[in-house]
């Protein structure tokens, strides 16, 4: 009787972890964008802590761990750090990780291309459309539709 209340437990236990996995990757991503012309990242979520890097304005970066006036973000590259949340906007923006990033006028591979990025150029996103595609504005106003493939820093 006691073998089969143990195994009741550790099947329980498996179907648990499974639920909490598939629960944790069922969770949007949430990003922030730099706001200010630059900002830092620290090591730490103090003005003490050592500053890492000075990324540039409209950055992507994903959200890890919140708190009030700190966010624990990912940049594209992976590099974890802190942000000051007072120098980051909700606005969306995704960078561009392809060599080229081909912006086309409808949200097909056969469309015309609008315009292309380099890399490293972000591009404000004004919304996922289904099949792959983010609708995306660039600084000087062009608009069209970019591949999700193409870019970093949508869902």
């Amino acid at each position: 009787m006691k073998q089969n209340v143990l195994k009741r437990l550790g099947r329980t236990a498996a179907m648990m972890s499974v639920f909490l996995l598939v629960m944790h990757q069922a969770q949007a991503l949430e990003y922030v964008s730099v706001a200010e012309h630059s900002a830092i990242l620290y090591d730490a979520p103090s003005l003490k802590g050592k500053k890492l890097f000075v990324i540039s304005r409209y950055t992507p970066l994903e959200k890890v761990v919140n708190l009030e006036r700190w966010i624990k973000v990912r940049d594209s590259s992976g590099t974890m750090a802190w942000i000051e949340r007072r120098v980051v906007s909700e606005r969306r923006y995704v960078v561009v990780k392809a060599a080229v990033g081909t912006v086309r006028q409808a949200p097909e591979l056969n469309a015309t291309v609008a315009f292309q990025v380099s890399q490293n150029v972000a591009l404000e996103s004004l919304g996922i459309n289904g099949g792959g595609w983010i609708k995306a504005r660039h600084q000087d106003g062009s608009s069209g539709y970019i591949r999700s493939i193409e870019v970093w820093g949508a869902d």
